[in-house]
């Protein structure tokens, strides 16, 4: 049988050698040619020799173990080329990476066999001298003494590899009826544990099956109670349900009285609605009186403004509001706050931004670090800033409405773009943050203006909202300018 071992890539590929036939030549007197020429050649006209004994797994181990550890003592020159490399290989991966191409060139090349052999009976001593001579020592290893005897085959090899391989299989045999011994006395002892534990249960039983019957004598004194408790209640049930008849009969009676009540309200009500239909006919006819009354009032307080305007000679304002917090706002911090406005109203609608930008003359006052921050934080300050106030140029562009966005630093940025139309870009000064000019600016609005503050810091919500703006969260500003 061929010694058999996982293939390696690393391996020598120039002496492929088949490992069926490993350890298992049947001529002795094979030789290969180790520069890759296929084929044996015989060394002489002698008779064939017998086929290769079928040898036990332990013994092809110990062959191949065997010949690793003498294959760096030989030679280069004696050493096959196939096993050259193998030879450089450490000494447990040489055994059990090269055991193919080992097997092989034993089997096949007498010569290198003889030349491990000589080396192998140096290093076993006086075994191997016994071994050579066909005995065997009682005490030897079985495994020991087949790998020798297949190795130097001395006379009579064949029988000390059948003996071997016999007290191995005797060994084997040995172990596995150790093994049942012990598997038989494990299952014994657990067998007497299972018992033991069986009857320690059994005792539970009974104890328990005592206070169950105890609890049994207890329930059925307390079903008995039960019982009285409930022919009691049944006979209260009769009472209640008699009492329960008179009290149906005396709803009926009622609730034809309320029946005759309520037709009674409803023709009061009939009467009521008609009241009131001529009342709205009234009243729609007086209202469009007082519609034509207001329209002419309007009329006259436009045409007012318009002869108040010419009699002032007031002429269209180049600065809004805002622009004079944008100049004077680092030179008059502690501006006192106005009182508080009726004009805001906080929401988390998103379409609230659109309906506030909506209406006439509106601010948009934008807290620009916290809406980047929430939004694009990972571009850089400037990248930020740029992408903010493109957005809001378009904002500017498609409402016509004023936009202000307020960033913190102590002073102004140098190569900023220039702001797009109708948005106003401001800079906090030092010893102000940006929170305190979004609060200067929403003071310096008239009342009545609708003023849009978008910030999610909530302390900037509460306080512009006390001052009658129009706080919405940053979230509102991000969508609408995703959706542009």
């Amino acid at each position: 049988m061929p010694l058999t071992e996982p293939y390696d890539d690393h391996l020598p590929q120039e002496d492929p050698v088949a490992l069926d036939g490993a350890l298992g030549n049947p001529d002795d007197n094979v030789v290969t040619d180790t520069s890759g020429a296929s084929g044996p050649t015989t060394t002489g006209d002698g008779p064939a020799a017998e086929p290769e004994p079928t040898l036990p797994e332990s013994v092809r181990q110990r062959i191949v173990t065997l010949t690793a550890a003498v294959l760096p003592t030989l030679p280069t020159d004696e050493v096959p080329v196939p096993l050259r490399r193998v030879a450089k290989f450490a000494p447990n991966r040489r055994a059990r990476l090269g055991a193919p191409v080992i097997a092989a060139q034993l089997t096949a090349d007498p010569l290198f066999r003889q030349r491990v052999t000589a080396r192998v009976l140096a290093d076993a001593g006086d075994l191997g001298a016994a071994v050579v001579e066909g005995t065997a020592p009682a005490a030897a290893d079985p495994v020991e003494v087949a790998a020798l005897a297949y190795l130097a085959r001395p006379r009579g090899w064949r029988e000390l590899i059948d003996a071997s391989g016999a007290a191995v299989r005797a060994e084997a045999d040995s172990a596995v009826v150790a093994e049942l011994v012990r598997e038989a006395e494990q299952r014994a002892t657990r067998a007497e544990h299972d018992r033991a534990v069986a009857r320690v249960e059994a005792e539970k039983l009974r104890d328990e099956l005592a206070r169950v019957r105890e609890e049994l004598g207890q329930l059925r004194e307390e079903s008995r109670q039960v019982a009285r408790t409930l022919r009691e209640t049944q006979a209260r049930e009769r009472k209640a349900t008699e009492l329960l008849a008179t009290e149906r009969g005396r709803a009926a009676r009622a609730s034809a009285d309320v029946d005759a009540e309520l037709r009674r309200a409803r023709a009061r009500l009939a009467e009521a609605e008609a009241a009131a239909g001529v009342a709205r006919a009234s009243a729609k006819e007086a209202r469009s009186v007082d519609d034509a009354r207001l329209w002419l009032l309007l009329e006259t307080i436009g045409q007012a403004a318009v002869g108040l305007r010419r009699e002032l000679a007031l002429d269209p304002v180049d600065k809004l509001p805002a622009d004079f917090v944008a100049d004077a706002f680092a030179e008059q911090p502690g501006t006192a706050p106005a009182g508080p406005a009726a004009r805001a109203r906080d929401t988390d609608d998103p379409a609230r931004l659109d309906q506030l930008l909506a209406l006439p003359r509106a601010h948009l006052v934008v807290d620009g670090y916290n809406v980047t921050k929430r939004g694009f934080g990972e571009m850089s300050l400037e990248q930020q800033r740029k992408r903010l106030i493109t957005g809001l140029g378009g904002i500017a562009a498609q409402t016509g409405d004023e936009v202000t966005v307020v960033f913190d630093g102590a002073e102004r940025m140098h190569g900023l773009p220039p702001a797009p139309r109708g948005v106003r870009v401001l800079f906090s000064r030092k010893g102000e943050t940006a929170d305190e000019l979004i609060r200067r600016l929403v003071r310096a609005e008239p009342a009545g203006r609708p003023v849009v503050v978008v910030s999610s810091d909530r302390e900037v919500a509460d306080g512009v909202r006390r001052h009658g703006a129009y706080p919405l969260g940053a979230d509102s500003l991000l969508r609408r300018l995703a959706r542009s």
